[in-house]
Formats: C-alpha cells, structure tokens, sequence
C-alpha cells in the first residue's frame, strides 16, 4: 500500500516559540541554520499550512546571500544584501526564529538607522542557472563599480557621480572636511581642459557642505 496522503489545512498566522511574535504569508523571517555558529536563513513566508498531526508547516522562498551564490561576494555586495531566489522549500514552522525587514535597495540607503534585523534586495537570483535580474546594474566612481551602501562615497556637484575617497587619492577623514567637491574631469573641463591646480587630485572649491553616502556597520 502507498503512503497516506498529507492532509494540508490552510494556517492563518502562527506565533513564533517562546515570543509574541506573529507571522503570516509574506512576512520575511529568520529561520535556524543547522550549524550552530553559522547566519540564520532568510526567507519569505509564501503559505502556512497543518498536516494530519498538526505540524504546522510553511512554505518558504529563500534569499540567498552572496556568498551562496554561484558568483560569490563581490566588493559591490552589502554586508545585509540578499538576493530573493526562485527556491522554493517547506520546512517545519518551528525552525522560524524571528522576523526580519529586507527592504528594497532605495528605501534600505535611506534608512537612518540600520537595525541587526534590516536586510535590502536589489537582484532576484536563479538557483538552477546562476542569473539574475536586473542583469545590469548602475554604476559609479572611475572604477565603475555598483553601489555598496558600506561605503563613504562623495559626491561631485557637477556631474553628479559618486566617488570612493580610495579612487580619488581622498582619506576618509579628508572626505568629512570637505565642502563643496567637484571631480578631476568637471575641473578639467571648467578650466578649459587644462591640469586642475592641485595636480589632477579633486579637489574641494567653496564652502557648502557636501552630501555624502552613509558608512553603515
């Protein structure tokens, strides 16, 4: 005889062991990692279901971190980055730990304060193949490489790119005392195209306050 077949009851919310905490479909949760000393799971909560025995089950859609993907960390990825993937697995409700919030890639830069549990998302991830989507992504500075939310960045007043102080022959500690900052390239094209006067290195100009990018920890 085959086995019976499971008995799935449609779950409204269940309220995470030893917490208040309630989840639902489509909240963003923690769930246990087998090795102790290792990151919890990321994952969204697609259904809640019971079985015969009322196991509470959950559907889940994992986000991968970049480590675990197939391209790796790269220097442009955020500490609190993840990629929302087409995983799809049911695991046992009582593995959820805790809620988390992963935000999108503009609301998560404007954050003002980055909580332990405040994740952010900018690229869905195929497991099976390694793609993703977008495939293309802005970038910036002379190196050309996507935004680390991490990092200082300052921002030219003229062009409007962003720079790493490392790119621009800048220390973090020259970046906060800056005002007013234009890039070489916008000098150069101020002057005529002639060498910008502190030898090619920007270069701050007036007294306005510059804008820069949040280092986050």
């Amino acid at each position: 005889m085959g086995r019976p077949k499971i008995q799935k009851r449609h779950v409204d919310s269940y309220t995470i062991k030893g917490t208040t905490k309630v989840v639902q479909a489509g909240d963003t949760v923690l769930m246990r990692n087998e090795e102790s000393d290792a990151l919890p799971y990321v994952g969204r909560v697609e259904k809640l279901w019971a079985d015969n025995r009322n196991n509470v089950k959950v559907d889940v859609r994992w986000y991968y971190r970049p480590e675990e993907s197939k391209g790796g960390r790269r220097q442009f990825h955020g500490s609190k980055e993840l990629f929302l993937s087409d995983h799809i697995d049911t695991q046992s409700a009582d593995t959820i730990e805790g809620k988390c919030t992963v935000h999108t890639f503009k609301s998560y830069t404007k954050l003002e304060n980055v909580e332990i549990d405040d994740y952010f998302c900018r690229f869905e991830y195929k497991a099976s193949t390694g793609e993703f989507s977008p495939d293309r992504v802005a970038v910036y500075c002379k190196c050309e490489m996507p935004y680390n939310p991490d990092d200082l960045m300052v921002q030219c007043e003229e062009c409007k790119d962003w720079f790493h102080p490392s790119c621009i022959n800048l220390s973090l500690e020259q970046v906060r005392k800056l005002d007013h900052f234009y890039c070489s390239d916008c000098l150069k094209e101020a002057n005529g195209d002639r060498k910008p006067p502190n030898g090619g290195r920007d270069m701050l100009v007036d007294t306005k306050q510059v804008e820069a990018k949040r280092s986050r920890k």
